[in-house]
């Protein structure tokens, strides 16, 4: 979706079940709108947050004109979690994603044995990295597209506010700078979000499910949760295009992953 939109909305991070929410990215054009939904990659849930999650890929379905399915060039077919796409009457376009990464006759391969196993309208290999084919993507997005004014202002590039951005950065730093359960075990909450002419204030909370799990993430003497908060600013400088004060804090909320009003509060089952 990024790289369709042309603006970095998804963060994004070499580790599986980055995404949790479901992320709108609006492109205008002078006689098209298309508002990508970019969901979490699919699974089988264990407890509430993958619920949560799972529930955004279901409203998703529904609401679609057109499925972009992404599978990567050597992810295997699994039945059960492929087996909502067999009733979906929007059309398929599925997308074979790091092709760059590809091998002699592997992509061809790869095209054949997803042929057999979903149904797709299309098949269009594609690499997000290098951009190789998705002009094919955006144009066949368009042709599968019904007349229908724009649901959003011409101007706007998402759904969502600037306090779930900034929420959003600062968690992709901590999937970044940490291993094993931190990053799965962390949720973001912005406090506070101020903006003045020359800068923006920010107040954090990052909020764990154990008291080890927080000493780890500050880190001795706070060095890990410093160097998490520079880069965090740093790309929130870049993403707001303007000077970022960042505050950051952590908390524990014992197992908020498996309680439902907590994963209210923090924004899910909306």
């Amino acid at each position: 979706m990024n790289k369709l939109v042309g603006e970095n909305l998804s963060i994004i991070t070499a580790k599986a079940q980055t995404t949790r929410h479901r992320i709108m990215g609006i492109l205008n054009g002078e006689d098209f709108q298309i508002v990508y939904s970019d969901t979490p990659g699919l699974l089988e849930p264990k407890y509430e947050l993958h619920e949560a999650m799972m529930s955004y890929v279901k409203v998703s379905l529904e609401d679609a004109d057109v499925v972009l399915l992404i599978v990567e060039l050597d992810e295997k077919f699994d039945e059960q979690l492929f087996a909502r796409f067999q009733h979906i009457s929007a059309p398929i376009v599925l997308l074979i994603n790091k092709i760059d990464l590809a091998k002699g006759s592997q992509v061809h391969d790869k095209i054949e044995y997803w042929k057999n196993l979903i149904k797709a309208t299309e098949i269009i290999p594609v690499s997000a990295k290098t951009g190789e084919n998705l002009e094919q993507v955006f144009t066949s997005i368009k042709k599968y597209l019904p007349e229908h004014p724009g649901f959003y202002p011409k101007d706007d590039l998402t759904d969502r506010s600037e306090r779930f951005f900034a929420a959003e950065i600062i968690r992709e730093k901590i999937f970044m700078n940490y291993e094993q359960e931190i990053p799965y075990s962390s949720e973001v909450n912005i406090e506070s979000f101020k903006e003045e002419d020359k800068i923006i204030r920010i107040r954090a909370v990052i909020f764990v499910e154990r008291d080890s799990q927080k000493g780890i993430l500050i880190g001795k003497a706070g060095s890990s949760l410093k160097k998490t908060g520079t880069d965090a600013r740093l790309d929130l400088e870049k993403f707001f295009g303007k000077k970022v004060f960042l505050e950051t804090h952590v908390k524990v909320a014992e197992n908020w992953r498996k309680q439902k009003l907590k994963l209210k509060q923090f924004g899910y089952f909306e």
